[in-house]
């Protein structure tokens, strides 16, 4: 396995030390969020879930556009520039916010980056390997994506420990981000064959295959119970987790996906995908119903936070390479920009509705729904998804 690593393309590589360095910046911010939010701006949980579900719904809604958009002009390339460099001014700004509405607009910002980039980007994944290689590929881009998520929660907590305030922090992450933006520029696209002439925009899934319908329609629902991650640090937060251990929390999860990550997804391209995510939805379910549990200890939380950092290791990189099994030659652009939106449309009333929940009733029952919505997925993945065709 470690040669074919060795053996893939520059592109690849490149590709994933960007994403390495610019989550280096978003992973430092992301577990310090919760915490800006309540302590400085004193905010609760529904301004948490207003912000994180309207910051995710439009950055599904740009990945959509930026997926037909490439498919179109076959050109990557700009939309990656561009896509890092809106993360990259947005972050910073977050240390001049003085209400939680300001914060909204920059991450409304920041994510309108990431939906600018991430679909051009899984897409000139997928045309840069061999299929029996994107397994392995989506596998190792989330794991130096991950490895970043380990780097940015260190500093945070280093940070923290030396007495920054949580606004000098949101400061330093310019410097990431000039490091992600200068990358971006090097990245060469392959040669394709010449663009066709541009037609009418459309949103419509023409083109594409029922059994890929039939999935964007169960990864929208196992979405709905994904709400923002924000939730879990603010949880053992108030479980009784230090402080200056919730990035320590946040780093340990996306140390084991970045270990897990690439051996899962290479054994995907062998074993096959569904299996992989069908464990792994369980496994969902099982957390974030031990995770509502009322009088939860500290330990309990380490060691339930480690088998969600082994769930995002076995989906993260495989479902990626699910829906570039299922897109039609010429259409991985839309094929993404579609699973994006459906999964990330659905994070807004994932992220309302658990946050309403978590204050107005209990997270008992914010934490049940998730879990239910995990294993109603987990069925119809199961048993509907991949329905033979009927003639």
């Amino acid at each position: 396995m470690f040669k074919t690593i060795l053996a893939l393309p520059r592109t690849v590589w490149l590709i994933g030390l960007i994403s390495l360095v610019n989550d280096s910046a978003s992973e430092m911010l992301y577990p310090l969020m919760p915490l800006f939010l309540s302590s400085v701006l004193m905010a609760g949980p529904k301004a948490l879930g207003i912000i994180e579900g309207i910051a995710e719904a439009t950055s599904s809604i740009f990945k959509l556009a930026s997926g037909v958009i490439v498919d179109r002009t076959k050109k990557a390339k700009p939309w990656i520039v561009l896509g890092y460099t809106l993360a990259g001014i947005g972050r910073p700004l977050i240390a001049v916010a003085n209400s939680w509405l300001w914060v909204l607009a920059i991450r409304f910002t920041d994510r309108m980056g990431k939906g600018l980039r991430s679909s051009p980007r899984d897409a000139l994944l997928a045309e840069s390997v061999n299929e029996n290689q994107r397994g392995i590929t989506y596998g190792l881009h989330r794991s130096m994506d991950n490895a970043g998520a380990v780097i940015g929660p260190l500093l945070a907590a280093l940070f923290l420990s030396m007495g920054v305030s949580l606004k000098d922090i949101f400061l330093w992450a310019i410097v990431p981000a000039v490091i992600t933006i200068g990358l971006a520029l090097c990245i060469k696209e392959p040669i394709r064959e010449a663009a066709p002439q541009a037609s009418r925009f459309s949103w419509s899934l023409e083109g594409m295959p029922d059994q890929f319908k039939r999935y964007l329609v169960v990864a929208g629902i196992f979405a709905l119970g994904n709400s923002s991650d924000m939730f879990l640090l603010l949880r053992a937060r108030e479980a009784g987790v230090p402080q200056e251990q919730i990035p320590l929390l946040w780093a340990a999860i996306s140390l084991i996906t970045t270990l897990f990550g690439t051996p899962l997804s290479a054994l995907s391209d062998t074993f096959g995908r569904k299996r992989f995510i069908l464990i792994a939805w369980i496994a969902f379910a099982f957390f974030y119903i031990g995770m509502g549990l009322p009088g939860i200890s500290i330990y309990q939380i380490f060691g339930l936070f480690g088998i969600y950092g082994l769930f995002k290791a076995a989906t993260e990189g495989v479902e990626k390479a699910l829906v570039a099994d299922m897109a039609p030659k010429g259409l991985a652009g839309t094929a993404f920009g579609w699973f994006n939106l459906i999964t990330g449309l659905m994070l807004f009333p994932a992220s309302f509705i658990f946050g309403w929940v978590y204050e107005s009733i209990a997270p008992l029952y914010a934490f049940l729904f998730s879990g239910s919505c995990a294993i109603l997925a987990f069925v119809l993945m199961a048993t509907w998804v991949y329905r033979p065709k009927t003639s």
